[in-house]
């Protein structure tokens, strides 16, 4: 609920009384909101009118997609580590130095020539244009173990 506004106007249309509701709901999650949409318009028919969604992310969305770009980026990097580790005969050890060197982000785009508004958009390129990305380039150092022989281990 607290991710629901309802503003009502009650007015008088000679003898009758008009009542129009306006409900803006907040959703978090695409299918719920279609669902809704859907269920809306088969109870309501045409009694009813939805407006286009607006797309935006949160800052809490913003970190989370940070953090989580950054803990990829230091995977990926020691993934790399490893094989390098593995062509030299050698084992990598534990992380020395992790430093987060750039991080970007960018908004989405649409590949259009015409200028257009907001409101002529598909739904698909409302949702290309509110996608959100990011990049981010680490530096980490590890320690490189050399490969026991198996003779010793035996022993």
């Amino acid at each position: 609920e607290e991710n629901m506004t309802v503003t009502e106007d009650f007015s008088r249309v000679e003898n009758t009384y008009q009542m129009e509701a306006e409900v803006c709901i907040i959703f978090s999650d695409f299918g719920k909101m279609q669902n809704v949409c859907n269920l809306l318009i088969e109870k309501l028919g045409t009694a009813v009118t939805i407006s286009p969604p607006h797309f935006y992310h949160t800052p809490e969305a913003i970190d989370t997609l940070r953090r989580q770009v950054c803990v990829a980026a230091v995977g990926n990097t020691r993934r790399k580590a490893q094989e390098v580790c593995r062509l030299f005969g050698q084992s990598l050890g534990k992380p020395l130095l992790i430093k987060e060197e750039e991080t970007k982000e960018w908004g989405g785009h649409i590949d259009s020539y015409l200028p257009r508004s907001p409101d002529s958009l598909t739904l698909q390129e409302r949702i290309q244009s509110a996608t959100a990305y990011a990049s981010s380039r680490v530096f980490a150092v590890f320690e490189i173990k050399g490969k026991e022989n198996r003779r010793n281990k035996l022993l």
